[in-house]
């Protein structure tokens, strides 16, 4: 559950710390006080899109942090991603499942838009931040019911609700595999003629670098033995001056050390000082002679050969005279070579008819095996949601009211999705959900964008988004301003389903009804004022006993309070 939020420099709010605890908290206030700005700050740290002016005016940067308790599957996730429970912001938490931890998210955004985000001290993704913010909090928006009246709204709402997001997600990439198959077929039958001249390009192309068979390193070798076959002579000259200054010579090296040493020797028994000369002069003639013999080695492979140097010269001139003829450098002819014949066993794939005839019929069966487990799941989710709203909706003074998720095939739709090509269904399954209400007894259901009143949407999203709420494990529940378009005694009815899911839950609310607002287990009041500079903030007061008498009697009553509405703010509060 949410614990502590902190605020910065937000919009209208300049500084911000709010404590919460378990239950049901209502957030109550003036129109355009800034009660929605709170769930805007808080789904901002919890991965939000960054809205242009939420750096309040003459303020460097916004700033957002929101603590939490750790449930076990937060932990979990936590652990998975090497970020501690232990942050720091001096943020102590413990191993294992993460009981009595917390979690510390932070987000920071500077005037120009740019955000940076942190989970328990250490800077992560927004990915990251969203992916936590999902685990931690469910927010129901106030426009939410205006999203009802469409049809991709409905479906999106329908399988969220139901569980169905991750199934649908692999009809979906099955339908895309099956339509690029179908692709494949008709690119091969339109472009026939286009892809055999290309065929043919790349066939003849390919037979020029076969007979040529280029070998990887193989210009940089035979470029390297042309070089030295044709200064053979000047090789063979200079090794042999070499060794005949080293050791064939009568005045040679070898022999003019040796002799030095010889010297010596006889004289550092005289003076040991000249050991020390006798020690370097001694590996210098070891060295010579190991340099003779490798000269003496390489003189005897070392032989003017003008047939190899010929052979060098003409495979030389081919491998160059190839790689100017593709425009390319000699030395990538190897990796040329194995491109065009990737891309000769591609084009031969993509001509094969019968292949990738194959291949559609594979990927059309994977689509309808996976389309058809979603629509049974989708079936068995439909009957559930019906008869669970349709109860709601007999509280929500929708009396003799029902609720149907009707499944309607594509095939049977003015969109069908069914071509010569024989695909059926579409990337979100074999069928299109449809919401359909009647308002009351004896009425058949229709579509419910058709027959559904502002109030009736209101209400119907609402039951949605408390049916689902009941059912999802979120540890904390956001409805902001969800009780538009509600009054009288359907409010009181709202404000009890939401003081039952705070029985369960944290429940956050923010309301203009009374009625929800007395129903409140804490009660926040949010107000806006400006000062002597034009400033305008607004601020967020905890109320007490005495003062949320105050606040339900302005809310019943308005600008005059009366001790008339002030009584009727106490009983409402007792109820």
């Amino acid at each position: 559950m949410l614990r502590h939020l902190s605020i910065r420099d937000f919009v209208i709010v300049t500084t911000l710390d709010l404590d919460f605890d378990e239950g049901f908290t209502v957030f109550s206030g003036e129109t355009g006080a800034g009660k929605s700005i709170l769930v805007d700050a808080l789904a901002l740290a919890l991965g939000a899109r960054v809205q242009a002016g939420v750096v309040r005016a003459g303020a460097a940067r916004a700033e957002v942090s929101a603590e939490f308790d750790v449930p076990p599957p937060v932990a979990r996730w936590l652990d998975e991603q090497a970020l501690s429970l232990e942050g720091d912001e001096g943020n102590q938490g413990a191993a294992g499942d993460g009981v009595g931890a917390t979690v510390l998210l932070r987000r920071v955004v500077d005037g120009s838009g740019r955000s940076r985000a942190f989970i328990n001290g250490t800077v992560s993704t927004l990915a990251q931040l969203r992916e936590l913010g999902e685990k931690l909090v469910d927010i129901h928006g106030q426009h939410e019911h205006q999203l009802l009246t469409r049809a991709d709204a409905q479906r999106e709402l329908f399988d969220a609700h139901a569980g169905l997001t991750g199934q649908a997600a692999n009809v979906q990439r099955a339908w895309k595999t099956w339509r690029d198959a179908v692709q494949a077929i008709d690119a091969a039958q339109t472009r026939e003629r286009e892809l055999q001249l290309e065929r043919e390009r790349l066939a003849w192309q390919l037979a020029e670098l076969d007979k040529l068979a280029p070998q990887p390193g193989e210009w940089e070798d035979v470029s390297a033995e042309h070089h030295r076959l044709a200064h053979a002579a000047s090789l063979i000259d200079g090794v042999q001056h070499a060794l005949a200054a080293l050791s064939e010579s009568d005045d040679a090296m070898i022999s003019r050390v040796n002799g030095i040493a010889s010297t010596l020797r006889p004289l550092a028994d005289i003076d040991p000082a000249l050991n020390d000369v006798l020690g370097a002069l001694e590996p210098a003639a070891i060295q010579l002679q190991e340099a003779a013999r490798s000269l003496g080695h390489y003189a005897q492979r070392l032989d003017l050969d003008p047939q190899r140097l010929a052979q060098v010269e003409q495979r030389l001139e081919a491998l160059h005279s190839t790689a100017r003829k593709f425009r390319l450098s000699p030395e990538s002819l190897p990796a040329e070579h194995e491109a065009r014949r990737a891309q000769l066993a591609a084009l031969d794939a993509a001509t094969d008819l019968e292949s990738l005839r194959t291949a559609a019929m594979q990927a059309r069966k994977t689509y309808q095996a996976e389309a058809r487990q979603l629509s049974a799941a989708r079936a068995q989710a439909a009957q559930a949601l019906g008869v669970a709203v349709t109860q709601q909706m007999q509280a929500l003074s929708m009396k003799g009211g029902r609720f149907e998720v009707a499944l309607v095939p594509l095939a049977s739709t003015e969109a069908s999705a069914q071509d010569e090509r024989g695909m059926t269904g579409g990337p979100h399954g074999l069928e299109q959900i449809e919401f359909r209400v009647a308002g009351h007894a004896g009425v058949p259901v229709r579509p419910l964008q058709k027959v559904a009143s502002g109030g009736e949407l209101a209400r119907i999203s609402l039951a949605l988004a408390v049916i689902a709420s009941a059912a999802s494990a979120t540890p904390t529940l956001i409805f902001d301003e969800v009780d538009t378009g509600i009054g009288g005694g359907v409010a009181e009815v709202v404000g009890r389903l939401l003081h039952q899911l705070g029985c369960a839950r944290q429940v956050l609310c923010v309301t203009h009804l009374p009625q929800v607002a007395a129903r409140g287990d804490h009660h926040f009041r949010v107000s806006k004022a400006t000062d002597a500079s034009s400033h305008t903030a607004s601020t967020v007061t905890p109320l007490d006993a005495a003062s949320r008498v105050e606040e339900i009697a302005r809310m019943l009553g308005g600008l005059e309070i009366t001790a008339t509405t002030r009584q009727h703010a106490r009983e409402m509060l007792r109820g």
